[in-house]
């Protein structure tokens, strides 16, 4: 499974989520929940909106598009009208200070 560097922990703020794209074009999420980092695919599993656009409401990220909401740590739809869980990626902060996900 290779691993793929992403961005600066500290570009982050806490309890906040950014949009990076992989090198295929692929949107990712990132999310800083308390200093805990998490990784989802970024475009809602209901429309075509971007979650990094949304916001954190405790441990969910709510779609900017329907109001519908994710749990942050598992992927898991939380609120309607999202119900397919998002696909999630393994993080991990590397010692150079970069988030790091794993891709499948």
């Amino acid at each position: 499974m290779p691993e793929v560097k992403t961005i600066k922990h500290d570009a982050l703020e806490t309890n906040s989520v950014t949009q990076h794209y992989l090198e295929d074009d692929t949107a990712v999420a990132i999310y800083n929940l308390e200093g805990e980092y998490f990784a989802s695919s970024d475009v809602c599993t209901h429309g075509q909106a971007f979650l990094s656009d949304g916001e954190i409401r405790g441990d969910e990220v709510v779609c900017p598009y329907h109001e519908g909401s994710f749990e942050i740590r598992t992927g898991e739809p939380v609120d309607p009208p999202c119900v397919i869980p998002l696909d999630r990626y393994e993080t991990r902060l590397g010692e150079d200070g970069y988030i790091y996900i794993t891709i499948e």
